[in-house]
């Protein structure tokens, strides 16, 4: 990989983002917008207390997620990779690149909807808001990750869609939010302690009762990322030039 190329696949990935004002706005602001809804449902009940901090994890994760696997496979359908790995770049660099372009989106991304369910929606955090910030960026990193590696498997958009039970809906249904984890029946809750999304949950309802220490808490961060880097790694491997 070459960090120039890197940059330039960040740099052309941005822009195209920018000319696009709708995927814009659903980047940025649905994440805060579905965290709002879910805390104007339960207005004057502890839910929102409660499964607030899964929220910050859950809508920027799949948001992420879609957008992400969607616009790459729509390179590589349009014939947009055959052109651009015909020239010195590689499977890696335009990964990567693409990986940086939409991490640097989910940071704003994150920023908005933190601040938003924090200081809008009234969600109380006992630990350090910084270290909040920190595990919701890795979050948003990781739908990142997950999405451009479902993007090196699906042939078009429907199957992208099609991608979700397997690579999200299990994360979201194991991952604590409906019924904390250790209530799960066994086999179901080992099987929650090897999925990314289940970390970054745990890492956020720590922060947010601020019940566990910090080395703990940044053990799990370095999960998240561990997973993100895989993913990427994986994807480079599997991506094809083209789809038939």
């Amino acid at each position: 990989m070459n960090a120039a190329r890197t940059l330039a696949t960040t740099g052309r990935v941005l822009t195209q983002v920018r000319h696009d004002p709708r995927t814009v706005a659903l980047l940025l602001l649905v994440p805060s917008l579905l965290i709002g809804l879910i805390a104007w449902i339960f207005t004057d009940t502890p839910v929102f207390a409660s499964i607030g901090p899964a929220m910050i994890a859950l809508f920027p994760f799949i948001v992420m997620f879609l957008i992400t696997s969607i616009s790459t496979l729509r390179e590589r359908r349009s014939g947009t990779l055959e052109r651009l790995l015909s020239m010195p770049l590689g499977k890696g660099d335009f990964l990567l690149g693409y990986g940086l372009a939409f991490g640097l989106i989910g940071v704003v991304q994150t920023a908005i909807a933190v601040s938003f369910a924090v200081w809008v929606c009234g969600l109380e955090i006992s630990g350090p808001l910084g270290l909040l910030f920190a595990v919701a960026i890795a979050d948003a990193l990781l739908g990142t990750a997950l999405g451009l590696l479902a993007s090196a498997f699906a042939r078009s958009e429907f199957q992208v869609v099609q991608f979700m039970p397997a690579f999200v809906f299990p994360q979201i249904l194991l991952g604590g939010i409906f019924l904390p984890r250790d209530q799960l029946p066994s086999v179901l809750e080992a099987i929650s302690d090897w999925l990314p999304l289940s970390f970054a949950i745990d890492a956020l309802n720590a922060v947010a009762a601020d019940s566990e220490d910090l080395g703990h808490v940044l053990t799990k961060l370095g999960v998240i990322l561990a997973w993100v880097v895989g993913a990427i790694a994986v994807g480079s491997i599997t991506l094809r030039r083209r789809t038939q």
